[in-house]
């Protein structure tokens, strides 16, 4: 393979994947990482990707463009599916308690939680809240602040507030982006800011993402792997990322 069509693919890879790896990228074409880095950077000069620590990500990956829960909702949905079917695993028991954080793979775990066993659940959320009223078994408290119609979640002071006399047994946390080296990240810091709260409020936290999350980068963080116990994730998950995030303190589970 000539070097332009090396790098046209490694173009058409990170578009499809959302990241990808530089020993990966190596050993796929049989060429060394040294190379790879190179068509990197040439590839970041004509704006086709961005570089970030040990591979690289859509060119778009670190902005603070948000993409509407509506969207999202369409988009992986199967694998969502299987990462709230895995997270079933992680909640508390009979009269625990659990915080559910907006997004797609939240609101998944919404759908599917058990009627038969009683279970306090806060959220920020308005489809979540939605969902969850008339749940059986469900005590629900939404937490007050204004909505983003963008996520469809309260965030500001009251919602911050409220979560600072909260402790629960688990807190389920969506993320936009995560890296081992920078940790837990979304595009807004009113977002974030909620997100710090909901993780602190946690005996557990459990991060509840697609594997598209993986290596990408956005522009507030609010947790450190530090922060958080569980990752579950899908399937097509790069088991680099997965050692890496496992070497920084996050046990992985593969949905």
């Amino acid at each position: 393979m000539y070097a332009e069509e090396r790098q046209q693919t490694i173009a058409a890879l990170v578009t499809d994947r959302g990241r990808v790896s530089v020993t990966a990228l190596a050993e796929e074409f049989a060429v060394t990482t040294e190379t790879v880095r190179r068509d990197l950077a040439l590839l970041e000069r004509a704006g086709m990707l961005r570089r970030v620590h040990g591979g690289a990500v859509p060119a778009g990956a670190l902005t603070y463009v948000e993409t509407a829960l509506g969207e999202r909702h369409g988009t992986r949905s199967e694998q969502k599916r299987k990462i709230a079917a895995a997270a079933l695993d992680l909640l508390p028991g009979a009269d625990g308690s659990l915080l559910l954080d907006g997004g797609s793979s939240t609101a998944a775990l919404a759908e599917v939680l058990p009627g038969d066993r009683r279970l306090f659940v806060a959220t920020n959320s308005v489809p979540i809240a939605a969902r969850l009223a008339c749940a059986p078994g469900v005590t629900l408290q939404v937490l007050g602040g204004r909505v983003r119609g963008i996520t469809q979640c309260t965030v500001g002071e009251s919602a911050v507030g409220a979560l600072a006399d909260l402790r629960v047994d688990v807190a389920f946390l969506g993320a936009n982006g995560i890296t081992p080296a920078h940790g837990f990240t979304t595009p807004d810091e009113a977002e974030a800011s909620v997100k710090r709260g909901m993780a602190r409020s946690g005996q557990r936290v459990v991060v509840l993402a697609d594997s598209s999350k993986l290596g990408r980068e956005h522009l507030v963080r609010f947790a450190s792997p530090d922060d958080v116990d569980v990752l579950v994730t899908d399937a097509d998950v790069v088991p680099a990322d997965v050692a890496r995030l496992e070497d920084a303190g996050v046990e992985v589970v593969v949905a």
